[in-house]
């Protein structure tokens, strides 16, 4: 990844712009945050653009930097300069937060009846595996989605320390579930920390804990360092800073839109980077916490690292652009505000998909006359069943998957072997159920 181009000092430019300029009220308002297409652009982007007439590009870069700083925000957090961090809401920012209140808040809207808000929460828990596989991916973990599946479902023993982050990962979003609606203190963190990189670590004693100095922990890629973060003597006092952000015990004279604050501080422990590994997972961990906190319940069934892991270098270079910029948030902000609405479209896509699905199935093993319905738990144990004739299912697994009672799971199961869809046999104290000949019959018809 290559660092940008740091941009020129906008203020003595300025300064002589205004000195000469014939009209000074046109270029102070004039010129916008944005580009005519409303782009956030950085300076290595913007000086690659013809500039206003009568200026050159440093001086449209000067003339873009005062129009930021007159809409920018400041934040309670300080880089490595002394610098504030800002951002500007602009109008990419305020469209990108209305679509995530509109459609993580509220209802599912799906084209099936079957499928209302409590129906298809449940419906999305098979979703619940991969943002703990693929932020581990994202951070090097070399393991598949099917293997991701098994050891948080069947609660199967990591066998690599690559399997271990993954399950590591499964458990810190259960923790901050169950802690979502209390306030964010430092040694929670530490505690999320500790969950994330249990057994993974070269040195285990730095699980839950800040780094040290002599660690000398740096960001880098193959070639060269990407970000050195503050001395680890400051981190106890900017952790606490970042929870007084998180809990809104600070910086009350500015409202801080909820998704806007969750990404901050994901931002944040990735900038501080307190710990010598896990500050990736443990940040993005951070944004689930506060996006839940919030009450956007459906985000904690998208995947915002499944989308970062598309184009990682995007996601390194909207840090980088920050912090080049003179601690400009904007950059991360508009790419994470993308991140979550592209994530949340892809749980829309899942949902319509599984709503088409339902019907069809409904529509094959219907008997004619008789309208025969099945629940949505059902419908997924046949369409395991079309996928892989060989399957098997259980009712302590069906249960566990779908969050139901022993009662309802064994019910569900019952009922396919009352309509012969299911077979069973018993292995010792346990029933095995598995796609009857019957309903290979139904699937051979329907071909």
């Amino acid at each position: 990844m290559r660092i940008p181009e740091t941009p020129p000092n906008h203020r003595p430019i300025m300064m002589e712009l205004m000195r000469h300029a014939k009209d000074l009220g046109k270029l102070l308002f004039e010129y916008p945050p944005t580009d005519e297409k409303g782009r956030y652009l950085h300076w290595e982007d913007l000086k690659r653009r013809k500039p206003p007439e009568g200026l050159t590009p440093e001086e449209h870069w000067a003339a873009t930097k005062l129009a930021r700083m007159a809409k920018s925000q400041p934040t309670p957090f300080l880089d490595k300069n002394g610098v504030n961090f800002r951002f500007c809401e602009t109008d990419a920012v305020r469209r990108l937060a209305h679509f995530i209140d509109s459609e993580a808040r509220g209802s599912i809207a799906l084209p099936s009846k079957q499928l209302e808000r409590d129906t298809g929460e449940r419906y999305l828990v098979r979703s619940l595996v991969e943002e703990p596989f693929n932020s581990s991916v994202l951070e090097g973990a070399a393991t598949t989605r099917e293997i991701a599946k098994k050891l948080i479902r069947e609660k199967e023993t990591p066998r690599t320390k690559d399997e271990r982050m993954v399950l590591n990962n499964y458990f810190a979003m259960q923790l901050i579930k169950e802690n979502c609606d209390v306030p964010l203190t430092p040694d929670f963190v530490l505690q999320l920390h500790r969950t994330i990189t249990e057994n993974t670590l070269t040195n285990p004693s730095k699980a839950g804990a800040f780094r040290s100095d002599e660690d000398d922990i740096a960001v880098t890629d193959e070639e060269q360092i990407l970000h050195t973060p503050p001395p680890a003597h400051e981190l106890p006092e900017r952790l606490e800073r970042l929870c007084d952000f998180a809990n809104e015990q600070i910086d009350a004279k500015h409202f801080v839109h909820p998704i806007l604050r969750a990404i901050i501080l994901h931002f944040m422990l990735g900038y501080d980077h307190p710990f010598v590994d896990g500050n990736g997972r443990t940040a993005r961990a951070l944004f689930y916490w506060s996006v839940l906190r919030s009450n956007y319940w459906l985000l904690e069934y998208v995947s915002i690292s499944r989308v970062i892991k598309k184009a990682p270098t995007k996601y390194g270079m909207a840090y980088l652009h920050t912090e080049t910029d003179g601690a400009d948030l904007t950059y991360f902000i508009i790419h994470q505000l993308g991140i979550v609405k592209n994530a949340i479209e892809d749980v829309q896509l899942y949902l319509a998909k599984k709503a088409e699905e339902l019907n069809q199935l409904q529509n094959l093993i219907s008997r004619k006359g008789e309208g025969q319905i099945f629940n949505h738990r059902q419908i997924q144990i046949l369409n395991e069943a079309i996928r892989n004739p060989k399957s098997t299912f259980t009712i302590a697994e069906h249960e566990k998957f779908h969050r139901v009672s022993y009662l309802t799971a064994r019910k569900d199961l019952e009922r396919l072997f009352d309509e012969r869809l299911l077979k069973k046999k018993k292995k010792a104290q346990t029933s095995i159920y598995s796609p009857s000949e019957k309903f290979q019959e139904i699937l051979q018809t329907a071909q």
